[in-house]
């Protein structure tokens, strides 16, 4: 008789991260999707991506349809050599976050320092309706 193996919920979800992984290498090498946190605070949601070796001017950033798009190309070394471990990715990147409420666009900053492009979303204030009584 078999044996059943069940995995947790987290297990899971690291064996499709190592797949997807793996395939992005094989599949998408010319673009990829840097490392990104989303959270929020009393006034604002927060996009914070690591992507070390660029400019403030070498990113594009656009809200559409309630999604926040990041892209760029990061610059690879010129010179011919020969890996013995390529981890650090190079070219054409992308990522976009599904924003989790409404923001207001034209006060959006964004920041690029130390590594991390933080993009700052104020987010929009219910209008309440004063009653008259």
């Amino acid at each position: 008789m078999p044996t059943i193996v069940r995995r947790t919920g987290a297990a899971l979800m690291e064996v499709r991260r190592d797949i997807l992984h793996t395939v992005s290498w094989q599949v998408r090498s010319t673009m990829w999707s840097p490392p990104t946190d989303v959270y929020e605070t009393d006034k604002a949601y927060m996009v914070r991506v690591e992507i070390a070796g660029m400019r403030e001017e070498d990113f594009e950033v656009a809200v559409e349809n309630h999604t926040l798009h990041i892209s760029g190309t990061r610059p690879d070394f010129s010179g011919r050599r020969a890996y013995h471990q390529m981890e650090i990715r190079f070219g054409k990147f992308a990522t976009s976050v599904g924003l989790p409420g409404p923001v207001i666009v034209e006060q959006s900053q964004a920041e690029y320092k130390d590594g991390f492009l933080t993009v700052v979303l104020p987010k929009e204030k219910n209008k309440q309706i004063n009653k008259v009584e």
